[in-house]
């Protein structure tokens, strides 16, 4: 029985998990080398480049055409170094790899032959788009935290089996959406800030409506803020930043900090400090030291315990009595959500939606509504909303709807093609796929190219019924020109299945 329901009738199981996130910011997982063929342009050795990063010659062209051998011998040298340190992971990044891996994967098949022991990550299976750089950072990545995400799957995966629940798992990503599971044990990173897109779909699940609002979050930590602007969450044009640099993982615009209703409350020079730690909960709920959560119980009556004893201590030095330091640790708590909003609000100006929605409309984007999310959100969501004259919602699943989120979000997908007609060729991000095309192809047809493989892709995966919703992010076209004559066409093209919810739910009830 799982929470007096028969394991039978569960029909679909999300997971929002914060495991890599928690991995990358705490410098965990496996130590991970890189194997970088970047080829001619920029002076590599000068950018900040993952740890154990070893430069190999070799080039691909931006058209996928190999121009310079893969050298054998550089290639050789970094496997006898990197297996020196004792170091199994190992992320092979090619410029332009995502039009042509081979050289990615020579260096896969001569590497596993010198050493065995290797478990590779090729940057074309993980990253499909312009951009070396990023794809760099999530090869790289993928690889660190690849073995700690396959065995936190496998041990979810064996639970709910204890359990006889035989409902595909799926696993939210940075987007919005979902992945079977299995399919995530190649793409560990796509997870990444998995919790604070639970948390925005949590709230575009609570509204579906078309109002512009900000997602509030606020846990025992850390609060997650997101935007909905007229009822589509906001994607980051960027990517996920990871390690301190962008990569190729989609993801909503989302930002995590260091304030929740269990922040320890002290002095510090003088000053009242909220954060960034917690001692553990709330006195009013066990714990020793004053929090958030101690300060809006003491005002409300103390309905969830005793706070009074460990506010009154903290106040006396000051001269406050426990109520004007309870007032004094509201304000400041709004305070800071007010002003992070705010600058929030600067950086979503920089994403492309935001700013064809404010070309659309004439005028900024302002928040019509702040949706609470979390235990603690009736404690600051009401007053946060009147500092931006909006509406306040705390919805009685307001607790829950950052699982809401995880249950409801459906698949989403991508695929990015490159097609080159003086090549009769076309490449696919996703597995290395590749066809013919024809020397007169026209945009609108490699746009049906790269949607029938989403589908089928989606097909292969379990979804299907969720390629029809889909959307194209990247339309390009240019024409090659050799003297005075146009030879052939490259068309790019990237169409996805957009972040939305799974067909069976149809809202909740205010």
């Amino acid at each position: 029985m799982l929470a007096g329901i028969e394991p039978g009738l569960v029909k679909r199981v999300g997971l929002s998990t914060t495991r890599v996130t928690n991995l990358l910011a705490t410098g965990g997982g496996e130590p991970a080398a890189a194997i970088i063929i970047p080829g001619p342009g920029l002076n590599y050795r000068k950018l900040a480049l993952p740890p154990n990063s070893f430069l190999v010659g070799g080039t691909v062209d931006f058209r996928g055409r190999v121009r310079e051998a893969l050298n054998q011998d550089q290639l050789e040298e970094a496997a006898h170094s990197i297996a020196a340190r004792e170091i199994k992971k190992v992320a092979v990044v090619g410029k332009f790899s995502h039009r042509n891996a081979a050289l990615e994967r020579q260096a896969r098949e001569l590497l596993l032959k010198s050493s065995p022991q290797f478990d590779i990550v090729l940057g074309s299976a993980v990253a499909g788009r312009l951009n070396f750089r990023r794809r760099l950072t999530t090869a790289y990545y993928t690889a660190v935290t690849g073995s700690s995400w396959r065995y936190f799957a496998g041990e979810i995966q064996a639970a709910f089996k204890r359990r006889g629940i035989e409902a595909p798992l799926n696993i939210l990503k940075a987007d919005g959406g979902t992945m079977p599971v299995e399919t995530s044990l190649d793409r560990p990173c796509e997870t990444v800030f998995s919790g604070p897109a639970a948390s925005a779909m949590g709230a575009y699940g609570l509204t579906m409506d078309q109002l512009t609002s900000v997602a509030v979050d606020i846990g025992g930590t850390t609060t997650d803020l997101a935007l909905i602007l007229e009822g589509e969450p906001l994607q980051a044009s960027r990517g996920a930043l990871i390690g301190g640099q962008y990569s190729h993982i989609k993801s909503l615009a989302v930002r995590t900090i260091p304030l929740g209703g269990d922040s320890t409350v002290r002095w510090q020079g003088g000053q009242l400090t909220i954060g960034p730690d917690r001692e553990g909960p709330a006195a009013c709920l066990g714990g020793t030291a004053a929090t958030p959560t101690d300060a809006f119980n003491l005002l409300n009556g103390e309905k969830l315990g005793s706070s009074r004893r460990v506010l009154e201590s903290l106040a006396r030095p000051s001269g406050l009595t426990a109520e004007g330091l309870a007032q004094k640790v509201i304000k400041q708590v709004v305070d800071r959500l007010e002003e992070e909003i705010q600058d929030m609000f600067r950086s979503w100006e920089q994403e492309p939606a935001y700013k064809v929605w404010e070309v659309i409309h004439k005028r900024k984007v302002k928040p019509e509504r702040i949706v609470g999310i979390g235990a603690a959100a009736n404690i600051f969501i009401p007053a946060l909303s009147q500092r931006f004259h909006c509406q306040a919602l705390v919805h009685r699943y307001s607790a829950v709807a950052n699982a809401l989120g995880a249950a409801i979000a459906r698949p989403t997908l991508s695929v990015t093609l490159h097609a080159d007609t003086e090549r009769g060729r076309y490449f696919l991000d996703r597995e290395g796929l590749q066809g013919k095309v024809d020397s007169q192809l026209q945009l609108a047809q490699a746009k049906q190219i790269a949607r029938d493989h989403l589908t089928e892709m989606a097909a292969r995966q379990g979804f299907k019924e969720y390629a029809g919703s889909y959307e194209f992010g990247l339309e390009e076209q240019f024409n090659m020109i050799r003297g005075w004559s146009t030879v052939g066409k490259l068309f790019d093209v990237t169409v996805q299945i957009s972040p939305g919810v799974i067909k069976e739910f149809q809202g909740v009830k205010l």
